[in-house]
């Protein structure tokens, strides 16, 4: 079920009614239901993924607790690790892996036919995977301890506005919350409404028209020239982020009118100045994920200059690999790598350089932010291509002499709606860029207020594109 379809509106219109009329317990024990109802609904066979995760973290999450022997609490930790990542291992990476492996061996002359897997990836499964481990992950740090309560730990995994794609949340955020009596208002209904509606907006008007052309430059590259290239590329860099940011929206929405706070998930990201600052605004729970359980326990910043960098580059690139099997995404994870340390190494000459403090101006500031998306847009290239030898075409033929404006399939009124759409986006989230809330919609006359909820309504009304689009992070 797709938050943006008919069918996701009524479930959620039966759930909520029945979670106002429930006491806590029974809200608790229908939310689980319907959120194994909304996992099923896309393949009924993979809740027993969720349910053996369930199982192992609750059980591990115990023990790690309970055992005073440093050797007894490591061997849980290992345990829940190996379990989640052999899950997401054999689904998502199997083939991946055997595939490379029968490559390599043929370089040598070793001939294998390895048994691939014919299976689909199980919806969700890398965000609820890395949800899981950070419970023992945070037992074992002796940040939180565990509960005793089975059904409401299942629904800290797999509660539905944030099962399929995010954000991860934490343990010591979201579990306190399923435990203890949340509290419905007016002030909380009508921020999750406004966060609803414009992840609605975020979607259906701009992320899946923007959709429309990315695709169809995209999925034939040889067919189009450099300027095209370049169009889409862009079009694809506010694609994947209102399609993502739009689907937190909701999720976050959804939760809020609930009595739930999720934590932000995207602080307008190209508003950054530099590479690490778009990284502290571009999918935070995943990114403060990395940062916690892999950069930090790799050393962080602790073991000097070269150390550290070797780190920056080690987070990043399994960060790539996380989105997905296929080396499109281990090279995007790389660039970003890349960028990370080249900044730090640049900004650290700089320093040392200029010794100018005005040099922070309005002019500057609009020029780092500027570099940033464009660096930033040429990695999506990579996030987006469909294999290497596409990406690598696409880069050399946007820095090739500028060609005809090659155009197939798609009007030049969407390319202008596509435009529109965008400039909206980033009106109203530059206005409200100070927010840490991600309330963009939020106005102190109650004459704007409702002027800005019809005129959202309209646009979703009449410029959203209506055809089942899946959210791009369903893929991961």
């Amino acid at each position: 079920m797709l938050f943006n379809s008919l069918q996701f509106g009524i479930f959620f219109i039966i759930v909520y009614s029945l979670y106002l009329i429930l006491n806590h317990k029974w809200q608790n024990r229908m939310l689980l239901v319907a959120s194994y109802v909304f996992y099923g609904a896309w393949d009924w066979r993979f809740l027993s993924l969720i349910w053996i995760s369930t199982i192992l973290d609750y059980i591990c999450g115990i023990k790690i607790y309970e055992s005073i022997d440093f050797k007894k609490r490591r061997l849980f930790l290992f345990l829940s690790i190996l379990g989640n990542l052999s899950i997401l291992g054999f689904f998502k990476y199997f083939n991946f892996f055997a595939a490379n492996i029968q490559k390599l061996l043929g370089l040598f002359g070793v001939s294998v036919n390895p048994n691939f897997l014919n299976v689909i990836l199980p919806v969700g499964i890398s965000f609820y995977t890395f949800q899981t481990m950070s419970y023992t992950l945070d037992i074992y740090r002796k940040q939180m301890k565990p509960t005793r309560k089975l059904l409401d730990f299942a629904l800290f995994v797999a509660f539905f506005p944030q099962l399929i794609a995010g954000p991860i949340e934490r343990a010591k955020n979201l579990l306190p919350q399923v435990l203890k009596t949340r509290k419905v208002t007016v002030e909380k209904f009508l921020e999750g409404f406004r966060l609803i509606l414009w992840g609605l907006f975020k979607k259906v008007v701009v992320a899946d028209r923007l959709g429309i052309y990315v695709d169809a430059v995209y999925g034939n590259v040889h067919h189009h020239s450099n300027i095209t290239f370049i169009l889409a590329t862009s079009f694809f860099a506010f694609q994947i982020y209102c399609d993502f940011s739009g689907y937190s929206n909701m999720a976050r929405g959804l939760a809020k009118v609930m009595g739930f706070d999720l934590m932000v998930n995207f602080r307008n990201p190209y508003f950054a100045k530099n590479i690490k600052e778009f990284w502290q605004r571009w999918h935070i729970s995943l990114s403060s994920w990395l940062k916690d359980y892999l950069y930090i326990p790799l050393g962080g910043n602790r073991k000097g200059f070269l150390k550290t960098n070797r780190n920056i580059f080690i987070t990043m690139l399994l960060g790539g690999l996380w989105h997905g099997a296929n080396w499109t995404f281990i090279v995007w994870g790389m660039l970003h790598g890349i960028y990370i340390v080249g900044t730090k190494i640049v900004q650290a000459a700089l320093e040392k350089i200029i010794k100018d403090k005005k040099r922070n101006n309005i002019i500057s500031k609009m020029l780092n932010t500027l570099i940033t998306f464009i660096i930033v847009s040429l990695a999506w290239i990579f996030f987006r291509a469909e294999n290497l030898n596409d990406a690598f075409y696409i880069l050399r033929s946007i820095f090739s002499f500028p060609e005809y404006l090659f155009i197939e399939g798609v009007a030049l009124g969407h390319i202008t709606y596509s435009l529109m759409g965008i400039l909206v986006v980033i009106l109203v989230e530059y206005r409200s860029r100070n927010n840490t809330t991600g309330d963009v919609l939020q106005f102190k006359s109650m004459v704007a207020q409702w002027a800005v909820y019809y005129l959202v309504i309209f646009g979703v009304i009449f410029f959203g594109v209506y055809g089942g689009e899946q959210f791009i992070y369903f893929q991961f």
